[in-house]
């Protein structure tokens, strides 16, 4: 009976970075708050869309109106995430309030982040930035940001503990699908043992891995498998760059996905096929967003530190797995990745 209640019972006391009076603060605004207006980071991926998932039914749990949204242009749920539930909290960004009392931002590092939503989060009375990338300066009015955890789900689990929400199968569903979105399936390094504790808990509420996992990693249209043949082939190495560590990138046109109507999420995990490559310490994959600009991933084996060099072209993220956005041709925008691509031993 104890081992089964600590699995389900509340987290730990955090370790992280957030301090004590900005969690007392932030509990205050959001039990005062009538409606709180969530968002999470444009074309969002596990950890962005289900945390603010989870928060927002914590949130209606407790009486809360709750909106929540993401600011791209062509507004639709990824496929591989559309399992998610509670998405009827979901409003286009038109439907976003325009000044809200009260905005929370999931996952987000930065504002430019927010997309369509950012000057609503600027006109926001009170904003709470929920983040775990260690380049988020806080942008809001407050910062729950702990650098230190696996995935800004991990943050959101012990707001709701706070809250004093109990923890049920559906947020369960979307902390789980953060948190493992996030530690590539608990195999990047920031997978700890708090990690795994965390897994534990979740899934003692009664929620299903294996159908989490087949519906995020075993699945995929046709058309993906042509568009990544070509990306494939298209591959470049090159053992110089980085210095001397060596780099693999390719890209993804727009043009190629229209060809076979492969909607721009499902590319998103082309970097981890390409970041395979023994001879490079650094992989980055380019793709072409329906808008026209790269969206550029990269990925280190943890001898370059990829979100200093991502945040120095305008974005930001972690240490081995960071991205910005270009607006530049293909070889443009790699010739000046490849210019701040340095090993950790010289930036000390």
């Amino acid at each position: 009976m104890a081992a089964r209640e600590a699995l389900t019972g509340a987290p730990p006391a955090a370790n992280g970075s957030v301090r004590e009076d900005d969690w007392a603060r932030a509990i205050r605004l959001i039990t005062s708050a009538e409606e709180v207006a969530l968002a999470c980071h444009v074309t969002p991926d596990g950890d962005a869309l289900g945390s603010m998932l989870a928060a927002g039914q914590a949130l209606r749990a407790l009486g809360k109106r709750v909106v929540a949204s993401f600011g791209d242009r062509e507004f639709a749920v990824p496929r591989l995430l559309r399992y998610l539930p509670a998405q009827e909290l979901l409003v286009e960004p038109a439907a976003f309030p325009d000044a809200p009392e009260l905005m929370m931002t999931f996952d987000a590092a930065t504002e430019t982040r927010l997309g369509l939503l950012s000057d609503k989060a600027a006109a926001a009375r009170e904003l709470i930035v929920v983040d775990h990338h260690p380049s988020n300066s806080g942008f809001g009015t407050m910062a729950l940001i702990d650098p230190d955890a696996a995935a800004t789900a991990v943050v959101v689990e012990e707001l709701i503990a706070r809250l004093g929400v109990p923890l049920d199968r559906d947020m369960a569903a979307c902390l789980y699908t953060g948190l493992v979105t996030d530690t590539g399936s608990f195999r990047h390094s920031s997978t700890t043992p708090a990690a795994h504790e965390m897994a534990a808990r979740l899934i003692a509420t009664g929620l299903r891995p294996d159908e989490i996992a087949r519906e995020l990693w075993d699945r995929s249209p046709f058309g993906y498998l042509k568009v990544l043949g070509a990306a494939l082939q298209r591959a470049r190495l090159e053992p110089e760059a980085a210095g001397g560590l060596g780099l693999v990138w390719t890209y993804v046109p727009r043009v190629e996905r229209a060809a076979v109507g492969l909607p721009y999420d499902e590319v998103e995990g082309m970097i981890d096929i390409v970041r395979r490559t023994d001879e490079a310490e650094v992989a980055v994959v380019l793709k072409e967003d329906d808008e026209g600009a790269w969206q550029v991933s990269t990925r280190s084996k943890g001898a370059v530190d990829v979100a200093r060099a991502c945040t120095a072209l305008g974005g930001g993220g972690h240490t081995r797995a960071a991205g910005f956005t270009s607006h530049r041709p293909v070889e443009e925008t790699i010739a000046r990745l490849r210019a701040v691509l340095e090993p950790v031993e010289k930036e000390r």
